[in-house]
């Protein structure tokens, strides 16, 4: 009967009960946050070491100088002497390719060579040996048949005088004359300029096209004898003996691998931190721990877009003697765009910005001080500081429970 009371009572004063309820736990909840109202914060401690700026991208290996030799017409690869990573001299030859049809091309260039040499020879002498002695000889007669003409007409110029010839005859001796005259002056013309200006040309250009003709097969004959134009190694080999090769078709690759070219990708907005012979550090995933130096040989002059990303080009060259870096692997970059030796260091999360100045939070017995400091170098982990801050100060990073820290706050330091 009590509990059907006490349900009855209950149940008519509901609101009561919360309203109790409610007060009660603000109660509780009031001292509980009396009893503590520090914040739980993580810290570190102001170092000194060494701290360095980096560009961290991404990179490929190249050729110094690179050697390509390419089949200069269709062909069959007749013999390969070497073997793909093999070490060559300059010099040795290394793939020879069939040049039976190339040797016949070389041989008609020749032909033709000679025979417009011969036609150059014909321009300077006034025409072949045959044609120039023909007309030697036609001069000669021609030179002699006006001379004769000349005496005739001086004859018949002194009997003109006596009465003894008529004007007609002396007339019709000096028309001879000047017909002779006229022979001789056409055959001396030909012998001294036979040809003329455009058949000149003509023979000319013949005679260069000729010449063109036949370096270009000796250049052809040359290829098909594939040597090392340095010492080196042939890293690339994609034929093999007997089979057949199409004009352009890549027959090896060869390059001294002793140094090599590193070209790093780097993104737009660190190009600008570039500065020629910077030191890079070189790793590649395929020989983990070994890191190879140089330094930066070019600033990059534009961007491009590789793939999906906005980038300059820089590179470098890097003593390979042991030959682990191969050409065309793709390698990790690092770029050493300033480095600091024994400064004051502090994690990069202490620091925050007011109004563009930076600061941190000083921990000063269980309780928050703003420290107003100077920057220097940083990276993606720290930062210098140069003013501000002495070492094995207590800065804090964050709260833990995510509460906004400020000046006065009291604090408790944890792990």
């Amino acid at each position: 009967m009590a509990n059907y009371q006490n349900s009855g009572f209950i149940a008519r004063n509901r609101w009561l009960v919360w309203s109790v309820g409610i007060i009660l736990g603000v109660i509780v909840l009031a001292s509980f946050m009396s009893k503590d109202d520090t914040v739980p914060i993580r810290v570190a401690k102001v170092e000194r070491g060494t701290i360095r700026s980096l560009i961290s991208t991404n990179g490929k290996v190249e050729p110094v100088e690179n050697f390509e030799a390419h089949a200069p017409i269709g062909t069959v690869v007749k013999r390969v002497l070497i073997r793909e990573g093999e070490h060559v001299k300059k010099g040795q030859l290394l793939v020879v390719l069939n040049d039976a049809e190339a040797r016949d091309q070389a041989a008609r260039a020749m032909a033709q060579l000679r025979g417009s040499q011969a036609d150059i020879n014909a321009l300077a002498t006034g025409g072949t040996q045959e044609e120039v002695l023909t007309a030697q000889s036609e001069l000669t007669k021609a030179q002699a048949a006006r001379d004769q003409a000349q005496r005739n007409l001086d004859a018949l110029k002194k009997l003109q005088q006596s009465g003894a010839a008529s004007s007609g005859e002396v007339i019709a001796a000096q028309n001879e004359l000047a017909r002779y005259d006229t022979d001789v002056k056409l055959l001396q013309q030909k012998l001294k300029e036979r040809y003329s200006k455009p058949e000149v040309a003509k023979v000319e250009a013949q005679h260069e096209q000729a010449k063109t003709a036949y370096a270009a097969a000796q250049d052809i004959l040359s290829q098909l004898n594939v040597r090392a134009p340095v010492d080196g190694v042939v890293y690339s080999l994609p034929v093999k003996q007997g089979v057949y090769v199409n004009p352009g078709d890549l027959i090896l690759q060869e390059a001294d691998l002793s140094r090599v070219l590193v070209r790093a990708f780097v993104d737009e907005p660190d190009v600008g931190r570039l500065s020629k012979g910077d030191p890079v550090e070189v790793t590649w995933a395929g020989l983990s721990g070994r890191v190879w130096s140089s330094a930066i040989s070019n600033i990059p002059s534009t961007v491009r877009l590789r793939g999906t990303r906005t980038v300059g080009e820089t590179t470098c060259i890097v003593e390979n003697p042991d030959y682990l870096l191969l050409p065309n692997i793709n390698v990790d970059i690092r770029i050493v765009t300033a480095e600091d030796h024994d400064v004051l260091t502090v994690p990069r999360e202490s620091i925050r910005q007011n109004d563009s100045r930076p600061y941190v939070y000083q921990v000063v017995n269980n309780s928050l001080v703003r420290r107003d400091v100077q920057t220097s170098i940083s990276n993606l982990t720290q930062v210098e500081i140069t003013k501000g801050l002495d070492v094995n100060m207590v800065v804090a990073l964050a709260s833990v429970n995510s509460k906004p820290l400020k000046q006065g706050l009291p604090v408790k330091v944890v792990p």
